[in-house]
């Protein structure tokens, strides 16, 4: 089975990098993680300088996210951050939906950023929640979603925890995605109604079979991510770091 290189999701250390910006990226990469999904550097501190903090510690930024629940961004600056920390070339975002014209509406947009993302080298994508799982006219706004992008121009980076909450198998709905889902984002769920985030490997997924999925589609990168965390997030990073370990998927 392939063996991923692994990124870490800095909203899981939201409030450590608001306190400690330079601190926490440090303690990310004693973890051992390889990648990073970052954007601008806080105030006080400039790109080359943001730059220069991330080549000493080793962390790779991967890749962005351009925003929440909004499509009223800047293509170029984003473009030039990634250009100017030597970036991967992803550029993510995440939107609500009202209706499925609004899903329509927010698709043909969709495809006009992904154009202009492609023009400066760079892969436009898609990160789901559950709420995209709610149905119009019968169908997930997220299936009308991936059929109205065009897939060249918008591909994904889904969530294992958040297709699981939304009422589908994370396997079987990635299994769709081929060649489409550059990154993913993995999170593990708790046992019980509460369907808790929980750390890689100490929930009831199966990320032996999400591995080989990811496999099968074109996954490049897994990116670690927990919204909240019972433990010190730092702590929660490192269980599941160590469980990719032990389970064999981390290259």
């Amino acid at each position: 089975m392939k063996k991923f290189p692994v990124a870490v999701q800095p909203y899981t250390i939201r409030e450590a990098l608001a306190k400690d910006y330079a601190g926490a990226l440090e303690q990310v990469a004693e973890i051992g993680y390889q990648g990073i999904e970052l954007g601008l550097p806080p105030a006080g501190m400039s790109i080359p300088q943001q730059k220069e903090l991330l080549d000493r510690l080793g962390l790779k930024v991967v890749g962005t996210h351009a925003g929440f629940d909004t499509l009223d961004f800047d293509t170029d600056v984003i473009a030039d951050y990634l250009e100017a920390v030597d970036g991967g070339k992803f550029v993510t975002i995440s939107l609500r939906f009202e209706s499925r014209e609004d899903v329509l509406r927010k698709a043909a947009k969709m495809n006009q950023i992904g154009e202009k993302f492609r023009q400066r080298g760079l892969q436009f994508l898609y990160h789901n929640h559950n709420w995209e799982f709610v149905k119009f006219d019968g169908e997930y706004a997220l299936d009308i979603l991936l059929r109205e992008t065009d897939s060249n121009l918008v591909k994904t980076e889904l969530d294992t925890y958040w297709i699981q909450k939304g009422g589908e198998d994370p396997v079987a709905y990635l299994s769709k995605l081929k060649n489409r889902a550059p990154m993913l984002h993995i999170k593990d769920m708790e046992a019980g109604d509460e369907q808790a985030f929980a750390e890689i490997g100490k929930g009831v997924l199966d990320f032996q079979a999400i591995a080989q999925v990811a496999e099968e589609i074109g996954v490049e990168w897994l990116v670690v991510e927990q919204d909240e965390c019972r433990v010190d997030p730092f702590q929660s990073l490192k269980i599941s770091y160590d469980n990719l370990k032990k389970l064999d998927l981390m290259a």
